[in-house]
C-alpha cells in the first residue's frame, strides 16, 4: 500500500511568461526570426508555472558540467530530506508519524546528476536510518523513473510483507540546462521541464505501521513494463563536455497512440478488464501533445487525467518525481474503496510503465 507522499518543494516559482522573456533574453544575438519561431512553444504548453532551485539569474551565465553536478548533489540531498521529511511526518496521511528506522529499503531514482556513492548514502546519513537498510538507486530511467521505484518497490514489498520501503524521486532538471545548445530539442525541454522532489512510503501487506495510514489509500496490484527496441533516440541525455543535453524527439505523441496504446491494450487484456472500469488515470504528464494523445488511446474523458493536467499546468514536467505529484492529488482528493487507478509513465529506452491500483481502507 502507498502510504503517503511527501514533497520537497523547490523555492524559485517562476512564470511560464517569465521563462519565455529569459530565453528570448538568453538566445537575442541569435536573431529575431529564430527566436520568434521557437517561442510559440512556450504558449503551447499548457503550463502557467514551475518551480526551481536555482534563481531566474543563474541561467543566464554558463557553467561548467562539474559546477551543475556539484550543485546538483548539494541540492538533490537537501530537498530530498525535505520530502522524506514530509512523507513520513504528513498528518493527512498518517495517524503517526513513521519513524526513520521503520524504513527496510531505500529507492533512490534520478537522472539529473551523477553521483557516487549515490545519493541515499548522504540521506542516510542525515537521519536516524538504520545502517542495515537495503539501498536500490535508480538512474536513467528519466520520466518513467517514478513509476518505475514504485514497481520495484511492489517487488519488493511482496518479497518482504513485512518490510516498508521509502521512494525518493528527485529531478533537478533546471541544473541540466545548456545555453549553447541551439537544438529544438533543448528549447522545447526548457518551455517543459521544472524541478521537482517527492517522497513515496510503501508498506507490506504485514508492516506493522499499516495501522499509522488513514484515508483510503492506493494498493499496488499488478505491474508491467514495456521497451521498444531501437529507440534509444526517442528520449534521454547526450552527456556532453558541457554536460547533459536532453534527447526529445518530436514522435512521442504518435509513439503514444502506437507503443503505448499496445502495450495499454494487453495490460487491459491481463487485468481482465477496460477503461470503463477505471476510475482514473494516474498518468506522468510528459507534456500537453503527449497526454491528449494518452486520452485518445484509451478513449477516457479528460476528468480522469484531471490531475495530471493540473500537475502539467503549475508544476510543469518533473521527470521522474511527476507521478508522485499526480498520485498526491488523487490521495489528497480521496477515492472511493475498491476503485480502481492506472498509473503510467513513459520514458526513456523508449519504455513504458503500468501499475494497476486498487483503493482500499486503511
Amino acid at each position: 500500500m502507498i502510504s503517503s507522499i511527501g514533497l520537497g518543494m523547490p523555492p524559485h516559482d517562476i512564470t511560464q511568461i517569465q521563462i519565455k522573456h529569459l530565453v528570448k533574453e538568453i538566445f537575442k544575438n541569435r536573431g529575431s526570426k529564430w527566436i520568434d519561431r521557437i517561442l510559440p512553444v512556450f504558449d503551447h504548453a499548457l503550463i502557467d508555472k514551475r518551480q526551481f532551485v536555482v534563481e531566474a539569474d543563474w541561467f543566464q551565465n554558463t557553467h561548467t558540467f562539474q559546477e551543475k553536478n556539484d550543485l546538483y548533489q548539494q541540492l538533490a540531498v537537501k530537498h530530498s530530506l525535505a520530502a522524506i521529511d514530509d512523507c513520513l511526518t504528513n498528518a493527512f496521511f498518517l495517524k503517526n508519524a513513521v519513524p526513520y528506522k521503520a524504513i527496510d529499503m531505500i529507492i533512490f531514482t534520478s537522472s539529473t546528476g551523477i553521483a557516487a556513492p549515490s545519493l541515499e548514502t548522504f540521506i542516510m546519513s542525515e537521519r536516524p536510518f538504520k545502517e542495515n537498510v537495503a539501498r536500490m538507486p535508480l538512474w536513467g530511467l528519466g520520466c518513467a523513473g517514478g513509476a518505475a521505484g514504485l514497481s520495484r518497490a511492489f517487488d519488493w514489498v511482496k518479497a518482504h510483507p513485512d518490510k516498508n520501503v521509502l521512494l525518493v524521486c528527485c529531478e533537478l532538471c533546471s541544473l541540466t540546462f545548456q545555453k549553447e545548445d541551439l537544438q529544438k530539442s533543448n528549447l522545447v525541454g526548457t518551455a517543459l521541464f521544472g524541478d521537482g522532489i517527492g517522497a513515496a512510503l510503501v508498506m507490506g501487506d504485514r508492516s506493522k505501521y499499516l495501522m499509522y495510514s488513514k484515508h483510503t489509500k492506493p494498493k499496488i496490484t499488478y505491474t508491467d513494463s514495456a521497451t521498444m527496441k531501437n529507440s534509444q533516440r526517442v528520449m534521454g541525455w547526450d552527456i556532453t563536455n558541457r554536460g547533459l543535453e536532453v534527447i526529445f524527439s518530436k514522435s512521442i505523441p504518435a509513439l503514444v497512440g502506437s507503443f503505448w496504446k499496445k502495450h495499454i491494450d494487453q495490460f487491459f487484456q491481463t487485468i481482465n478488464t477496460d477503461q470503463t472500469a477505471i476510475h482514473s488515470f494516474i498518468s506522468h504528464p510528459g507534456g500537453k501533445k503527449v497526454l491528449e494523445a494518452m486520452e485518445d488511446a484509451v478513449q477516457a474523458p479528460r476528468d480522469k487525467l484531471r490531475y495530471s493536467y493540473e500537475v502539467l499546468r503549475n508544476h510543469g514536467n518533473m521527470s521522474s518525481a511527476t507521478v508522485l505529484y499526480v498520485l498526491r492529488q488523487w490521495m489528497l482528493a480521496g477515492v472511493h474503496e475498491k476503485q480502481l487507478s492506472i498509473l503510467s509513465a513513459l520514458g526513456p529506452g523508449f519504455s513504458s510503465e503500468l501499475l494497476l491500483l486498487e483503493w482500499v481502507e486503511s
